[in-house]
């Protein structure tokens, strides 16, 4: 008993050919979605950080599309039976390099194919079971959490007409403006009155400073005419005779 070949697998396929891609780069991409299901290996490749893993998706969702239109298939039956890489044609460049030599530089291509074929029964019934599980479980959580929106809607309407009442309380044109300015405005304060006489406040009080005797310091001595001797702010008292 023979094999069946790569080539020959039965299922919906889809080629590319010339892409201006190496086929080992290629492969590493078709490496992490072979025999996965579509949906997933979908997923797989849009969050893969290759240069060929936008081309493989494109491939796939070609390939998908023509198993439900020309085949009658359900995409998410399907799984990708096989994909490879085969290498398509070499473009010859030279780049010069250093003593009058030169480089080939090899543009290689491959051609790109994937076949998808149905999932066996068993899997399809496994799988619609997960699927119906997961969609009564996202319907059970939403009826509950619309339940508990539900019971907590009577203190929720409390507290909106609350804030209502708290809102028409204020005149549109009242703003409250808050600044860091000093204040410049000088509040009065009323007169103190103790025992029935009325008394100034502290700052009204004046300050009347004691005066000093103060030295004549500059006024010429007067000498006394009889004793020759000076005396200082004192006048001679003058003789009867």
């Amino acid at each position: 008993m023979t094999a069946t070949k790569t080539n020959e697998r039965p299922g919906t396929r889809a080629t590319l050919a010339n892409s201006s891609i190496a086929p080992n780069k290629v492969r590493e991409v078709l490496n992490l979605i072979r025999d996965v299901e579509y949906d997933r290996a979908a997923d797989i490749l849009a969050h893969t950080d290759r240069s060929a893993a936008p081309v493989v998706a494109k491939l796939l969702h070609s390939c998908a599309a023509n198993a439900e239109h020309n085949d009658g298939l359900d995409p998410r039956e399907l799984y990708v039976a096989t994909c490879y890489a085969d290498e398509g044609t070499t473009l010859k460049r030279w780049r010069p390099r250093a003593r009058g030599r030169a480089t080939r530089i090899r543009k290689r291509s491959c051609h790109i194919t994937i076949i998808l074929a149905r999932m066996p029964d068993e899997k399809i019934a496994r799988r619609r079971a997960r699927v119906a599980a997961e969609a009564a479980d996202r319907r059970s959580r939403r009826v509950a959490g619309t339940r508990r929106r539900e019971a907590s809607g009577q203190s929720t309407a409390a507290a909106t007409d609350e804030e209502v009442l708290t809102d028409d309380l204020l005149e549109p044109d009242d703003e409250v403006t808050t600044s860091d300015a000093p204040v410049t405005d000088v509040v009065e304060e009323d007169v103190v009155e103790v025992d029935g006489a009325e008394e100034p406040e502290a700052d009204e009080v004046e300050t009347v400073e004691p005066e000093t005797d103060a030295v004549a310091a500059d006024e010429p001595a007067v000498e006394d005419a009889e004793s020759g001797t000076a005396t200082d702010g004192e006048t001679p008292e003058e003789d009867g005779n």
